[in-house]
């Protein structure tokens, strides 16, 4: 079983000590993205043995003050979209155009409001499918070789263009980079997703991770937007005034789950938690606005 027991340990030593700092979290500096220097902090496993995401350590620029609530809540954006289908051997894994097609839906309906919550502005166009079968690239992990050969030779258009690379994602779920890289690191930008996690193209995941919506949360990542339960019950938080402070990622669907003693309970239908794809349905205003302005500044 690739998420083994042994990376769900390891990832609650992770959870454990961000815990033990959130005291001290409240006399760091209370600037957006002041903690942020990966894509990625945290290595959280869901509450099962999958781990969800891993930590990654390449750097990237914050949003200038200047750059915040620029973006207009009437403004709209379409997306272009490269899927590269990283296949193991040219039959696993290698997903049909129809679960491409059905995919970019999902993600069109989430950003759009469809499920819940706002209508982000945002909606996907695939604008190109390529096929590659390369075992080394199917497997490659966040990081290594094989995941930066990969990306330099498929990367299209990035950063205005969103790159979806479709493999076993390493021992993970997914992952993806914020917005911000550097220049000469920019064919890292997009999303690196389970293909197993795509909607109903495998029963490994049915009822916890199987409606598409792990490739959600990982463009909410592409567009600046943080985990809810970033900074625990510190002052800030994901950076976003909207969403209720959470001290740790949720797994499954605990309706009424309050973990901090602000007001609201915990957002576990948002899609920037770690709770059961079935549970997921909503952006909110405020998460609307940070990708706006992170779109603008770094995507255009």
């Amino acid at each position: 079983m690739k998420r083994t027991l042994a990376a769900f340990s390891a990832a609650l030593f992770t959870l454990s000590v961000a815990l033990a700092a959130d005291g001290a979290a409240a006399s760091a500096p209370d600037c957006d993205d002041q903690v942020v220097a990966s894509a990625e902090q945290h290595g959280f496993a869901r509450g099962d043995d999958e781990v969800k995401e891993p930590q990654l350590n390449e750097p990237t620029e914050p949003l200038p003050d200047g750059a915040k609530g620029k973006g207009s809540a009437r403004s709209r954006a379409t997306i272009p979209v490269w899927f590269h289908v990283v296949s193991l051997d040219g039959v696993v894994g290698n997903v049909s155009d129809k679960q491409i097609g059905d995919q970019i839906r999902v993600m069109d309906l989430a950003f759009s409001g469809v499920y819940g919550g706002v209508d982000t502005g945002f909606h996907f166009e695939l604008v190109g499918v390529t096929r590659t079968t390369n075992a080394a690239w199917y497997y490659a992990g966040p990081g290594s070789p094989d995941e930066r050969d990969m990306k330099r030779a498929l990367s299209r258009g990035a950063p205005q263009a969103l790159n979806y690379y479709s493999t076993t994602a390493g021992p993970y779920l997914g992952w993806s980079y914020f917005p911000g890289l550097k220049p000469s690191r920019m064919y890292l930008d997009g999303l690196v997703v389970d293909w197993e996690s795509m909607l109903h193209t495998s029963d490994r995941y049915e009822g916890r991770y199987d409606l598409g919506l792990t490739a959600v949360h990982e463009a909410g990542h592409w567009f600046g937007l943080h985990h809810t339960f970033n900074g625990g019950c510190n002052n800030w938080g994901d950076y976003v005034a909207d969403t209720p402070a959470q001290r740790y990622p949720t797994s499954g669907c605990p309706i009424g789950k309050d973990t901090c003693p602000d007001p609201g309970v915990d957002p576990i239908h948002n899609y920037m938690d770690y709770s059961y794809d079935s549970c997921y349905f909503e952006f909110t205003a405020g998460q609307a606005q940070r990708a706006k302005d992170h779109f603008l500044y770094f995507r255009q």
